[in-house]
Formats: structure tokens, C-alpha cells, sequence
């Protein structure tokens, strides 16, 4: 059985960001507008925010990815696509 959303988002990953100094607040506000992020959330350790991002095909995600890598502040990304769900609750 599929789940909704990855019938919704065929292409789907999490990406971690590392902000410089204090503009995660800013970037958080930049965030708000790209269409393909599906949630944002604060964290702690090395990264301080992880967006889950969806979208039709491994183009969009690249194209998200390159948006958000060049945004003023980000100083370094990591990104895991979802290959599959295990366990959703």
C-alpha cells in the first residue's frame, strides 16, 4: 500500500542545514515561499534546521536543493532521498 504522500511526491528527501551566525530565523522566512518544502524544523547538533522536501522527479529536487544551497547563510547541506517507508505511524 501507498501512502498519500508518496503518491503526492514521488521524489521525497530530507535536508539538513548548517546556518552561519544568526540567521536561521531569516532563512527559515526564505523557506516559507519554495513549494516543494513539505515541513521545516528546528534542531539541535550539528545542523540547525531539516526540511523534508517533495516532488515529482529528481529534477525539482535538484532545483530545490541548489535554491536553498545558495541562499545567503547556508554554509553547508545534507541531503538523504527516502527510498522507502518502513514504519509509519
Amino acid at each position: 500500500m501507498l501512502r498519500e504522500d508518496a503518491l503526492r511526491d514521488p521524489v521525497r528527501g530530507l535536508m539538513m542545514i548548517a546556518i552561519e551566525g544568526r540567521g536561521t530565523e531569516r532563512i527559515i522566512r526564505q523557506l516559507q515561499g519554495m513549494t516543494e518544502l513539505r515541513s521545516v524544523h528546528s534542531t539541535n547538533g550539528r545542523w540547525d534546521v531539516i526540511v523534508e522536501i517533495g516532488a515529482e522527479t529528481l529534477d525539482a529536487v535538484d532545483a530545490v536543493l541548489f535554491r536553498i544551497r545558495r541562499l545567503d547563510g547556508v554554509v553547508a547541506s545534507e541531503t538523504s532521498l527516502l527510498l522507502s517507508t518502513r514504519l509509519s505511524v
